[in-house]
C-alpha cells in the first residue's frame, strides 16, 4: 500500500508541472493527467513505475463523484424547469444525432448488431467528467450557454438507464427478460425518487448544510454524496447521476455557496486521480487494428457533435457560433465508454470493440479539450497561446461569443 501511495504522490506531482506548462499556453489540464496516466500504464512504461489501476480504483471513482456533486451544485433548477420542454429537446436531438450516427457506423464495420448497438452507446455519449472539468476550468458555469450543456448531460444520463437494461437483454438473449424490466423500472422509479427530493429538499440534507463546524460540514456533505452515488450504483442507475442528484438538492438550499468553497479543492485533486486512472486503463498496443475505423468514428463525432450544438442552440433562441461551442464542449468521450468495452468484452462480443473503445476515446478526450479551448478564440479576436491564470478565463467570455447581429437583439431585449 505504501508504495502505491507513493507512486501515485510522484504521478500528482509530475501532473502539477506539467499542468503548470500546459497553462501558460492556454491548454486545460484534463489531457496532461490522462497523458500522464497513459505515460504510466502498463503497456506503454514511459514513466518506469507500476501503478496498477485496480488499487486506485475507489479514489477516481470518488474523483468522479465529487465532480458530478459540483456539476449539480452550478446547475439552475429553476432555468431549467423554465425552459424544460426545449431543454428536453435538445438533448433528444444530442442523442438522437450522435447515438445514431455511431448505429449507422457500428452496422457499417460489418462487426454485427450486439456490437453496432455497443458502437452507438460508446460514440453517442458525452464523457460527464470531462465536460463538468472543463466547464469548471474554462469558467463557463456562469455562461449562457451552460444551463444547455448541463441539460443535455442530464438527458443523457436519464436515457443511459434505458438504454443499459436494453443492451443487457441484447447481448444476453439468455438472460431473464423480466429481471431487466424489473431493474428498468427500479432504475427509473430511483430516478424519480431523486428528482423528487432534489425539486423539495430534504430534512436530513438541510441539518448537514446548516452544520457550524466547516470539517463535519464537508465530511457529511462527501459523505452523503458518496452514499447516494453508490446506492444509485447498485439500483441501475449511474453514481454519476446519483451525485449529480445530490448536487441539485444542496443546491436548492442557502449553503450552496459554501458547498462549491469547501469541496473545490477535494473535486479537483481527486479528479486528477479519475483522469490519471484514465490513462492507466489504456493499451496501445492493440490500437494499429482499429485505427481507420477509429478515425471515421471521431470525424462523425465531431460532425454530429456540431450539428446537434447548433440545432440546441437554436432552439434555446441562441446564435450558431454559440451553438458550435455547446457542441464543442460535449465533443469529450470517456469513461462510459471504456464501461461499454468492458460489458462487450464479458459478453464475447468482438474482441476489436475494447481497442476501438480506448483509441476512440483517447483521441477525443485529447482533442475535445483542445478543440474548445482554442477554436472559439477565433472568432472572439483573442490571441492563441496568450497565458492564462487562475482568475482570467481560458475560454471566450459570454459577450465577445456572440455574433454582431445577436449581440445587439439581446442588447435590445436586456
Amino acid at each position: 500500500m505504501g508504495e502505491t501511495i507513493m507512486i501515485l504522490g510522484l504521478l500528482l506531482v509530475v501532473a502539477t508541472f506539467l499542468g503548470r506548462a500546459a497553462r501558460l499556453i492556454g491548454l486545460p489540464p484534463v489531457p496532461v493527467y490522462i497523458l500522464v496516466g497513459l505515460a504510466a500504464s502498463p503497456a506503454v512504461h514511459l514513466i518506469p513505475i507500476e501503478l496498477p489501476y485496480d488499487e486506485i480504483h475507489i479514489i477516481a471513482t470518488i474523483g468522479l463523484v465529487l465532480l458530478l456533486f459540483n456539476l449539480g451544485l452550478e446547475f439552475d433548477t429553476a432555468a431549467f424547469a423554465k425552459n424544460a420542454r426545449t431543454l428536453i429537446i435538445a438533448g433528444i436531438v444530442y442523442i438522437a444525432l450522435n447515438f445514431g450516427a455511431g448505429l449507422i457506423l457500428g452496422i457499417a464495420l460489418g462487426w454485427g448488431v450486439a456490437e453496432a448497438l455497443v458502437v452507438a452507446g460508446i460514440t453517442g455519449i458525452s464523457s460527464s467528467a470531462i465536460v463538468t472539468k472543463l466547464m469548471v476550468d474554462l469558467k463557463k458555469m456562469g455562461s449562457p450557454e451552460a444551463p444547455l450543456i448541463l441539460g443535455i448531460i442530464v438527458i443523457e444520463d436519464v436515457f443511459l438507464a434505458v438504454y443499459l437494461a436494453v443492451l443487457g437483454v441484447l447481448i444476453n438473449p439468455d438472460s431473464n427478460i423480466w429481471g431487466s424490466v424489473l431493474r428498468l423500472v427500479v432504475s427509473v422509479g430511483f430516478l424519480v425518487f431523486l428528482f423528487t427530493v432534489a425539486r423539495r429538499g430534504s430534512r436530513i440534507i438541510s441539518r448537514i448544510v446548516n452544520e457550524k463546524s466547516a470539517e463535519l460540514f464537508v465530511v457529511g456533505l462527501v459523505g452523503i454524496a458518496l452514499f447516494i452515488a453508490g446506492a444509485s450504483e447498485e439500483l441501475g442507475v449511474s453514481d454519476a447521476i446519483g451525485a449529480f442528484m445530490v448536487g441539485l438538492i444542496v443546491a436548492g438550499t442557502n449553503a450552496r455557496h459554501k458547498a462549491e468553497k469547501t469541496t473545490a479543492p477535494l473535486r479537483d485533486t481527486f479528479a486528477a486521480v479519475f483522469f490519471i486512472g484514465f490513462g492507466l486503463t489504456l493499451d496501445p498496443s492493440r490500437f494499429a487494428i482499429v485505427l481507420v475505423p477509429v478515425l471515421v468514428a471521431v470525424a462523425i463525432t465531431i460532425i454530429a457533435n456540431l450539428a446537434a450544438g447548433v440545432i440546441a442552440a437554436r432552439l434555446q433562441k441562441m446564435t450558431v457560433l454559440t451553438g458550435i461551442e455547446v457542441g464543442l464542449t460535449l465533443v469529450s468521450r470517456g469513461e462510459f465508454a471504456l464501461i461499454l468495452a468492458t460489458i462487450a468484452a464479458a459478453a464475447g462480443l468482438d474482441d476489436r470493440i475494447a481497442p476501438f473503445a480506448g483509441l476512440y476515446v483517447l483521441i477525443l478526450a485529447i482533442l475535445g479539450p483542445l478543440m474548445v479551448t482554442y477554436l472559439p478564440r477565433l472568432w472572439s479576436g483573442r490571441v492563441v497561446g496568450s497565458p492564462t491564470t487562475d482568475d482570467v478565463p481560458i475560454g471566450p467570455s459570454p459577450t465577445t461569443r456572440l455574433e454582431p447581429e445577436a449581440a445587439t437583439t439581446e442588447a435590445s431585449h436586456a
